[in-house]
């Protein structure tokens, strides 16, 4: 694809997202739902060409848990258009007064949500984040520029067309594809300030990091989840097993799973044995502190960068620490500032780790697996914001606004 494809890509974008930003609800409504339908209708079309790209990962040695990331199945595809649908049922924010102020002069201040404008979303793997942003996009009055990786090219590319012909009424330009998977053609997008108003990577932290580097536009990072689980000493461990199984256990390949258990040392010799019995036969590798391999003979040695380390995998690093504030420094020093969370019954100790710990989503007595849009009650999400500048944590309609304000007056002149 040439640079001035590209450029010109890019003015359909900011064209369409002036249409956009004036698009009444009920028109973004009924294509958000003509799009979930479509999805349906072509379950058999999509599953066909995400075989093309499962044959691909696996033929380049991806580990299973990504390949899972990758794949379609249909109650997959179902998930994708009801998360189309619960969207719709959404408030439209467009237009949300969110304060008024009337100021001694009689002048009246109004501070109004408005659509952001173009968002270029880059991403790797999963290809229900097609039809989530663009989603996500439409129903805030942004206009999206999509481009996947190549690994799930056939599925984003048959996704994308479905959602093309059945939202056809919108108009050019309100979503894009590039098909184009070279990297050059991402350096050209992150040069277009001016047709682009934000940039929104997802994918692993290498992309993340060079997104950022290369950018000229505003970039909401999404790094990578370095999550935790802190069963406390008056955690109810039949609690705490069950959270942590499910923290890393129910789908490990995504950037919510936990990647790294704390487990206080007045109960490790209590529940670490039969807890890493459960890991082992769920198919986990254990990978543990000194105090943890004096507990569990047989446990790998953690290394240093096993505690920075995202696996994605049914990998988990264990550390047995000797109270709450070790268990908030060591989050604190390895994590991601994604999600994080604790396990017990003591008020004090909980109060301590929720504001002690400076995480996107902090949670009690909860698998870190919620955080999540569609969980939230956000319909979907764009992505899960790890900075503190406009969004952080899940991304719904609200994250994907901004906002002006609007004056209203009746001759009031400045002396």
């Amino acid at each position: 694809m040439k640079a001035s494809d590209v450029v010109k890509l890019c003015g359909r974008a900011k064209e369409a997202s002036r249409k956009l930003a004036l698009t009444d609800e009920r028109t973004k409504n009924r294509a958000l739902a003509a799009i979930a339908n479509a999805l349906i209708r072509n379950i058999p079309y999509l599953l066909k060409e995400n075989a093309g790209d499962i044959a691909y990962a696996k033929g380049k040695g991806l580990s299973k848990a990504l390949i899972d990331r990758l794949t379609l199945s249909p109650s997959r595809i179902s998930a994708m258009a009801a998360s189309l649908k619960a969207i719709a049922k959404l408030k439209d924010p467009v237009g949300e007064i969110i304060e008024t102020v009337r100021r001694p002069n009689g002048l009246i201040i109004k501070k109004v949500r408005v659509p952001i404008g173009v968002i270029l979303i880059i991403y790797e793997s999963r290809p229900n984040v097609t039809s989530d942003c663009a989603g996500l996009c439409l129903k805030a009055g942004n206009a999206v520029i999509l481009r996947g990786g190549s690994e799930a090219i056939r599925s984003n590319t048959a996704i994308y067309n479905i959602m093309s012909r059945a939202a056809s009424g919108l108009g050019r330009g309100s979503f894009q594809m590039i098909t184009d998977t070279h990297r050059s053609v991402v350096n050209a997008l992150l040069r277009q300030e001016g047709l682009i108003d934000l940039v929104m990577p997802r994918g692993g932290e290498s992309l993340i990091k060079e997104v950022a580097k290369r950018s000229r536009i505003p970039v909401i990072k999404h790094y990578k989840g370095v999550c935790h689980v802190y069963v406390d000493e008056y955690a109810d461990l039949k609690m705490a097993g069950e959270i942590c199984l499910n923290a890393k256990v129910q789908r490990p390949g995504v950037c919510n799973a936990m990647e790294t258990m704390l487990v206080h040392r007045n109960i490790a010799k209590k529940f670490l044995p039969s807890m890493i019995r459960r890991f082992k036969e769920a198919g986990v590798r254990i990978r543990g502190c000194n105090a943890t391999r004096v507990i569990a003979p047989g446990v790998k040695a953690a290394t240093e960068k096993d505690w920075y380390t995202e696996y994605l995998d049914l990998i988990l690093s264990v550390r047995v620490v000797g109270n709450v504030d070790e268990a908030i420094r060591h989050i604190m020093k390895y994590g991601s500032y994604h999600s994080d969370a604790i396990v017990t019954k003591n008020r004090k100790n909980a109060s301590r780790f929720l504001r002690g710990v400076d995480s996107a989503c902090v949670y009690l007595n909860a698998s870190t697996r919620f955080t999540d849009g569609g969980e939230f009650g956000k319909g979907a999400e764009i992505g899960i914001s790890t900075d503190k500048i406009h969004a952080r944590g899940p991304m719904g309609l609200k994250e994907l606004t901004s906002y002006k304000y609007i004056i209203h007056g009746k001759g009031q002149i400045r002396k």
